[in-house]
């Protein structure tokens, strides 16, 4: 009678777990509707190691779009909008500063001439200048980073550009020299803030995101380094990105 009543619980409680998860996922379906995309338009995203996500450099579908935010956006627009026939693009390489996208800027993002153009960048020039390197300064970042926000906007204007905050959090070496690297990212975030401004382009506070998401679990369970997000982080992040494209 017991191992019944214990069957009858568990079975209960199964489907009460499944009807609960289920506006989660409906909520986060609708959202990604709320987007009116034109069919075929292109998402681009460029930036560093934190966009790069270990993708290929060939046309091998495991592995094209690495395994990052920009994978798991790619993936949830892709199967809500399947008759727009979007196409995604990742062209972030790990290590990556400003002035390396200014040198690759013609064959990685003006020759694919995006409709959507996302830019994560800042935390490869921050640790530049941390390690010493005097040519990586918050004025040179600004700089660069407004020469190549006014080149795109000369040769491809209809492009729509997205500029994502850097973020960090107090992790293993970052947490060690955590003065220096709010000292170097700070001021950085708010060159991304006010340059969107500037050029009329979308900008996502991912910083505030993850430090409100602090409240919920500890840093380590976000970011592993102070750099680089957790599977979780990366969620995050899409769902931020999609809400906010909207």
């Amino acid at each position: 009678m017991k191992q019944n009543n214990r069957r009858s619980f568990l079975k209960n409680m199964s489907i009460l777990g499944v009807a609960a998860s289920l506006p989660k996922f409906k909520i986060a379906e609708e959202k990604a509707h709320h987007v009116k995309w034109p069919l075929g338009t292109k998402v681009l995203f460029q930036g560093d190691s934190i966009t790069d996500g270990g993708r290929g450099r060939n046309l091998d579908w495991n592995h094209v779009l690495g395994q990052d935010y920009a994978y798991l956006i790619a993936s949830r627009l892709w199967y809500n909008n399947i008759e727009k026939q979007l196409q995604f693009f990742n062209r972030g390489i790990s290590g990556n500063r400003v002035t390396d996208l200014l040198n690759r800027w013609q064959k990685d993002t003006l020759a694919i001439k995006p409709d959507i153009l996302n830019i994560l960048i800042g935390v490869n020039d921050s640790l530049a200048a941390i390690n010493g390197d005097k040519s990586f300064t918050v004025e040179s970042y600004e700089r660069d980073y407004r020469h190549l926000l006014k080149i795109t906007k000369e040769v491809i204007p209809e492009t729509k550009i997205v500029i994502c905050e850097p973020f960090i959090l107090p992790v293993a070496k970052v947490k060690e020299h955590w003065q220096d690297w709010q000292g170097e990212v700070k001021p950085r975030q708010e060159v991304a803030k006010k340059l969107a401004k500037e050029f009329g382009a979308v900008f996502i506070p991912f910083q505030e995101h993850f430090d409100q998401a602090l409240q919920k679990a500890p840093a380590d369970y976000w970011i592993w380094d102070g750099v680089h997000p957790m599977p979780a982080g990366h969620e995050m992040m899409s769902r931020i990105w999609i809400d906010t494209i909207k």
